[in-house]
């Protein structure tokens, strides 16, 4: 159990956490990909749900 905890706070040790200016700019990023592509998901159903409520 020792040896991991030692492993593990070395390997953490390597690595390199981002700038909070590249974190705030790559979560924004997401944000806004994350809520185009509900946007589109939302109005592809709404175009899907009209035109099966035209044929049936």
């Amino acid at each position: 159990m020792g040896a991991f905890l030692q492993g593990t706070k070395e390997e953490l040790g390597k690595v390199v956490w981002p700038s909070r200016q590249q974190l705030i700019s790559e979560s924004a990023a997401v944000i806004l990909m994350v809520s185009l592509s509900a946007t589109l998901i939302y109005l592809v159903d709404r175009l899907f749900g009209w035109i099966s409520g035209q044929v049936f």
